[in-house]
């Protein structure tokens, strides 16, 4: 067997030029863009609804004062009986009636260079009271005094159910802070795109008249009913809405 063929054929592929394929490595992806961050406005309204009240509260009561302490306790338990009665006598319900305070406290006589020194008690016990019948809170008032009770205090005036003025001051709240959004929508050149939250920073009670204060008088000096002048109760409403502008 000759070797001659074999050197000739690897001889002439020594002389053939080498060629290399090289493969690119792929190209990586891009990262992609950041998303735009969303411009949001956060507004703040507040809402008014008024209605003619239709309750008035007050508080009365009877103070007494005695040498002694139980003294002083009887004759207050007497006349706040007769005051009570006298709320009852008027239609007030058992219901719109509440004690919020019954007290007993030593009096003092103070000398200088001595103790105090101990001259007697005052009793003193007060109720809470609705009334629901405004044309006769006038004579109710005349008829606590003429009845006992030596502390008035009140009334305030106020909407036994609100619930439909606040909604009427809930929708006016939404639609002021629309109006405000929009007012700055236009100005930044840019538009209301949607509401993003929406929550109710609370709600105002109907706000009490000045209280008035009645002190007991002789009957004789009430020729006619305390006037009363009830006016206008209003309740608030404070809500916060964020929206989102855009283009």
């Amino acid at each position: 067997m000759t070797l001659r063929p074999l050197l000739l054929a690897l001889a002439l592929a020594a002389t053939l030029p080498m060629t290399s394929h090289a493969q690119s490595p792929a190209t990586a992806p891009s990262a992609p863009a950041p998303a735009a961050q969303p411009t949001l406005l956060s507004v703040s309204a507040s809402a008014e609804a008024s209605r003619k009240p239709d309750i008035a509260t007050l508080s009365t009561g009877v103070v007494t004062q005695a040498s002694d302490a139980n003294a002083a306790m009887r004759e207050n338990a007497q006349r706040m009986d007769r005051v009570l009665a006298a709320l009852r006598a008027a239609g007030i319900a058992e219901r719109d009636i509440q004690t919020s305070g019954i007290n007993l406290n030593p009096q003092y006589k103070y000398v200088d260079g001595a103790p105090p020194a101990i001259t007697g008690y005052q009793a003193s016990n007060t109720v809470n009271v609705k009334v629901r019948d405004l044309a006769r809170l006038g004579k109710v008032l005349d008829t606590l005094v003429a009845q006992g009770a030596n502390q008035i205090n009140g009334p305030s005036f106020g909407i036994d159910r609100p619930e439909e003025a606040l909604q009427e001051a809930r929708i006016a709240a939404v639609r002021k802070a629309q109006a405000m959004a929009r007012t700055y929508a236009d100005a930044l050149g840019m538009r209301v795109l949607r509401v993003v939250s929406l929550s109710e920073g609370g709600t105002t009670p109907p706000r009490p008249l000045p209280v008035m204060r009645v002190a007991a008088a002789p009957m004789a000096m009430m020729e006619k009913d305390t006037a009363v002048a009830a006016g206008e109760s209003s309740v608030s409403v404070t809500i916060e809405m964020v929206f989102e502008l855009g283009h």
